[in-house]
């Protein structure tokens, strides 16, 4: 049985799609980064679902994905940053799509600007990804357990000290 809240109208957010989609195309014009499509799960039991890959060709920039799901989007920013858009689609919460197409504006600008960070923290219980997205109008964290494999994996690629991610490059005109 289904116990989620209700959220009868879920096709108020197919603007989130459509402004995912123009903004897409906008920065695969204006930036040097290779744009993947293809149908990714979300997780390992998940349904595939639409994703859009925004690679930048500078190896130091960090990569943007787009999962498309129903009713909403969820964002992946470089190797540990995840954002759903919207966070809970049920009626009660009510959502604004309009806020949420600006949310999807901003935090996609300081990923470009080179407003995220990275880093692998070791505990005594664990290591830990942290996270952090600075730009206009946003300031953020965030955290989470990793395997030891992915902890392992991490650290060989370079996160056991904090990595700033570099702003995006340019086309040229």
């Amino acid at each position: 049985m289904d116990r989620r809240p209700d959220a009868t109208e879920t096709d108020r957010f197919s603007l989130l799609h459509e402004a995912a989609d123009t903004m897409l195309d906008e920065l695969t014009e204006r930036y040097l980064v290779e744009r993947r499509e293809g149908k990714e799960p979300l997780g390992l039991d998940d349904a595939l679902v639409r994703t859009v890959r925004l690679i930048p060709r500078m190896p130091t920039a960090a990569p943007l994905a787009i999962q498309f799901t129903e009713p909403g989007l969820l964002l992946r920013f470089g190797r540990w940053w995840t954002e759903s858009l919207p966070a809970c689609p049920c009626d009660a919460c009510d959502e604004d799509p309009k806020v949420l197409v600006e949310r999807l504006r901003v935090h996609a600008d300081a990923l470009i600007e080179g407003g995220l960070w990275e880093r692998v923290r070791r505990g005594l219980g664990g290591s830990w990804f942290e996270t952090r997205l600075i730009g206009a109008g946003v300031k953020s964290d965030r955290e989470g357990p990793l395997s030891a494999t992915g902890a392992r994996d991490a650290r060989r690629g370079g996160f056991a000290a904090a990595v700033q991610w570099a702003p995006w490059q340019l086309r040229s005109l």
